[in-house]
């Protein structure tokens, strides 16, 4: 029991949020689930993969016999423990499974804790196997549950994976070349794409803090199997804003705290742009031939992984016409569905027990069909919550057939409208800002050194009020307006340096009446309120290719555009619709230099100062593109 309590510290203190939900402690709602060691078995098992090497794995088994039981599967590299006689108190994805009775195996991917062989993150799919000896992720899943249905009394001949971030990755692999036995998969939150959206980069914009944090799970060496792999980063200071500041360069990071050894970081500064390696490592080409019910799991105020749980179902919805495929978006951080009622997120309330709903009525009515056929399944294509409206909608399909798409337009005096700009001076028609690399704009108000996932849904006024923050805000406005979809930011810039980052926010902005009643307390003054519904940064480097960026040209107008994901939101009556502009995002993002350089190896000389211009005339007319709700 001590050492499953050093785990859990351990893990809670890592600063990255990763979804280690199984580990966690059981919440007052699960604290009422049956007791599991008066109804569960507890086994251990080393599975052997068609290479040889065997992975560590902890079968669940119901004590009662007078029914087979569909397996339920979870594979992570987070640790499948506590290992030993100790028990988890939860089994499955909530206390609803633990009581219904399915075969529950936990385990310990290649190379990670008890189980054999080398870890390699987001390990690539061989989609041209030389020999069968050769793995990847779904053979390895493909041999487990041939391996379990073949050799684990008792169960019913069918399986289900499920998982939440990087055990969401390992959930989607399964869905490829996936055993006949696979009936139902549920990825949640998925690590889809290291470069173009989920934890480590967005639009090949580095995520330091994440990926400071992220290193010490997976790229320090492991001599041999232990149940003791995590260390944690010790930042010395509750300041990491100040921390990443002094620390410099990026390169600086190798040299003062890794030295040289570690896989992660070193994988992760060397392939600077999209290069064979991230390109390999993403699974959405290769979900074809899907056959399994899938279902699909994201949160709007997910900081790691929403870009992931959009594009997994998107791919598996283009390519495998007729599967039963399913999304489910609900106002959650990172993984949050799976404990506790879901009814707020820092302060804004949604009077809707939203993560309860979804465990009730769609994940676990999901898995007890189509590995019980039992109930029915959830029938909606795409369930998914409107914030704002504070109401889950159902869809036929994600993004809505029904939207009008229309433009918000950036005007000068700080106005933001649907109306494009009327002809003017093309010379004069922009806005300007000095973006200095010493001075870069936090992402958060809070003094802090655990990343965490508030920001998504953080007050702006503290950005607001920055010189190096262009603010364009509407009129107030005098009916509800819901925007539905992605949200593309098209923005037309010119810079006086050669490489500048450009984050785009949208904003909910509360009337200055509006009543304290944050879930925070009555202190919390929600008058005038600025309300982050959607946001994201964009490397301009990139602007064109992924794989081949290039240098602006200083002074001349460029064009930059990017998605910031998918939203369901309501702007209310008498609220008022917000962008905000600016090129740091610190330290959430790494500094960008401004200069066109290799970033991760860029030297202190190549930081400096640059004058960046949002063009906002008839001819460049910078705006969103959105979809608004008929």
């Amino acid at each position: 029991m001590e050492y499953t309590k050093k785990i859990l510290q351990l893990v809670l203190a890592v600063v990255v949020g990763l979804s280690l939900y199984a580990l966690l402690p059981a919440s007052p709602a699960q604290s009422q689930t049956p007791d599991v060691k008066s109804r569960y078995a507890k086994s251990e098992h080393r599975i052997p993969m068609r290479d040889g090497r065997k992975l560590h794995t902890v079968v669940y088994t119901p004590l009662d016999q007078s029914q087979k039981y569909p397996v339920l599967l979870t594979r992570t590299p987070y640790g499948s423990g506590p290992y030993g006689a100790v028990m988890r108190p939860v089994l499955g994805p909530s206390p609803q499974f633990t009581e219904e009775g399915f075969i529950f195996v936990y385990q310990d991917v290649r190379g990670t804790f008890l189980s054999e062989g080398d870890f390699e993150d987001v390990r690539p799919h061989i989609a041209n196997r030389k020999s069968r000896n050769e793995v990847d992720e779904s053979s390895d899943t493909y041999d487990t549950i041939d391996w379990l249905v073949k050799n684990i009394p008792n169960n019913n001949g069918r399986a289900g994976v499920w998982g939440i971030s990087y055990p969401g990755f390992y959930a989607t692999m399964s869905l490829i070349d996936s055993h006949p036995a696979l009936r139902a998969v549920s990825p949640q939150a998925p690590v889809t794409d290291w470069f173009l959206g989920d934890d480590d980069h967005h639009n090949g914009a580095f995520f330091v803090f994440d990926a400071f944090g992220f290193n010490m799970f997976f790229g320090m060496p492991r001599p041999a199997p232990t149940m003791n792999q995590f260390k944690s980063f010790d930042y010395g200071t509750p300041d990491a804003y100040q921390f990443f500041l002094d620390l410099g360069p990026i390169a600086n990071a190798q040299k003062n705290y890794f030295k040289g050894g570690n896989k992660y970081w070193n994988d992760v500064t060397t392939h600077g742009t999209y290069d064979e390696f991230w390109q390999s490592r993403t699974p959405l080409p290769h979900l074809t031939n899907v056959k399994p019910a899938v279902l699909v799991t994201g949160g709007w105020f997910d900081a790691e992984n929403l870009w992931g749980a959009l594009n997994t179902y998107a791919a598996i919805e283009r390519a495998n016409p007729g599967v039963k495929n399913s999304i489910v978006m609900g106002p959650w951080a990172h993984g949050s569905w799976a404990r506790g009622a879901g009814d707020s997120l820092g302060n804004i309330r949604f009077n809707v027990r939203t993560a309860e709903n979804y465990r009730a009525e769609i994940e676990f009515p999901f898995f007890n069909f189509y590995l019980k056929d039992k109930g029915r399944a959830p029938s909606a294509e795409a369930t998914v919550f409107r914030t704002g409206g504070n109401k889950w909608e159902t869809f036929d399909q994600w993004p809505p057939e029904d939207l009008e798409s229309r433009n918000l337009y950036l005007h000068a005096g700080g106005k933001l409208s649907f109306t494009s700009p009327a002809a003017a001076d093309e010379n004069n028609a922009y806005d300007e800002y000095i973006s200095d690399p010493a001075r870069p704009v936090p992402y958060t108000a809070e003094i802090t050194n655990n990343r965490g996932t508030g920001y998504m849904i953080e007050d702006q006024r503290f950005a607001a009020r920055r010189p190096d923050v262009l603010v364009y805000s509407s009129d107030e406005l005098t009916e509800d307006i819901t925007l539905a979809g992605p949200v593309i930011a098209d923005l037309f810039v010119s810079t006086t340096g050669t490489d500048a980052d450009f984050i785009v926010k949208l904003i909910d902005v509360y009337p200055n009446n509006a009543p304290n009643d944050s879930p925070l307390g009555a202190g919390v003054k929600m008058g005038g309120f600025q309300m982050l519904v959607r946001a994201e940064v964009m490397r301009g480097k990139f602007r064109r290719s992924m794989t081949s960026p290039e240098p602006f040209a200083p002074n001349l107008p460029d064009e930059v555009k990017y998605t910031l994901q998918d939203v369901l939101h309501t702007f209310r009556k008498g609220h008022r619709i917000m962008v905000q502009v600016q090129s740091t995002w610190f330290p959430l993002v790494d500094r960008n230099p401004q200069k066109f350089v290799d970033i991760y190896h860029a030297s202190a000389e190549d930081f400096q100062r640059a004058t960046h211009r949002v063009h906002r005339s008839s001819r460049l007319g910078s705006h969103l593109k959105v979809g608004v709700l008929k």
